[in-house]
């Protein structure tokens, strides 16, 4: 596994971050020391993803990048045919992908280079979004919810995994420092965590779990529960009847 190291060195201009070829080569190593219990995260969204495949229908991964839990997914699954799109907008995010794809030596997954928003949802019976809809522009985020509701079969869940922002300022200000804490044990530098922070500015928008839970019912979800939750970042579920 590549380490990150992209912003070791001291840079005079952050400019926006980007899923581009440098971040796709160290992906893997970025999301482990930067997304706490990112493992078990995408391991128990693999499980959901067993549970409720329905025959027939199709797993949807909304911004798959390098197709890490499509691996997991393909591990759960075994030799059982499955039927899965996988989308993301980088192209060397994809690419990564599609070499995973050609060692498991598995057809079950249509990988797809395109903006999440632009996929219209049918015959789905799991939509994950990992770490995803932060990136997307807040007025979009409604619309994607409600094409997902729309495109889910009866007895279809979602499965969000997003960083999460905090109203009250005093959990919000105790997080961050775990959150701080969590990237230093990890081996980052003050200097990396203060750039890469710098270079996601309006970039990655966080909201609050009330947030993502009123959007989910008004787009026709009753059930809504988080199934893992580490300080500033939550897995969600949502049933539909």
């Amino acid at each position: 596994m590549n380490k990150d190291r992209i912003f070791a060195r001291p840079r005079k201009k952050i400019s926006p971050f980007e899923f581009d070829k440098k971040v796709a080569n160290v992906f893997s190593d970025m999301l482990t020391r930067s997304v706490p219990l990112y493992q078990e995260s995408i391991k128990c969204q693999a499980m959901l993803v067993k549970r409720f495949y329905k025959q027939a229908t199709i797993i949807y991964d909304l911004g798959c990048s390098n197709g890490n839990l499509g691996v997991m997914i393909l591990n759960k699954f075994k030799e059982n045919f499955f039927s899965m799109i996988a989308i993301d907008s980088s192209p060397p995010m994809i690419e990564k992908y599609r070499a995973k794809l050609a060692e498991a030596q598995n057809e079950s997954v249509d990988l797809i280079c395109d903006n999440i928003e632009n996929i219209k949802i049918s015959d789905a019976s799991v939509v994950v979004i990992n770490l995803t809809m932060q990136f997307l522009d807040l007025e979009k985020r409604a619309e994607l919810i409600r094409n997902i509701y729309r495109g889910l079969v009866k007895g279809g869940v979602l499965l969000l995994t997003e960083k999460i922002a905090q109203d009250d300022m005093v959990f919000k200000s105790l997080y961050e420092d775990f959150y701080k804490e969590f990237k230093l044990e990890n081996g980052y530098s003050e200097l990396e965590i203060s750039q890469k922070r710098d270079a996601l500015e309006k970039v990655l928008i966080p909201e609050s779990i009330a947030d993502h839970e009123k959007r989910i019912k008004q787009a026709g979800f009753n059930n809504f529960d988080i199934f893992l939750k580490w300080f500033n970042f939550a897995s969600m579920i949502a049933y539909k009847d």
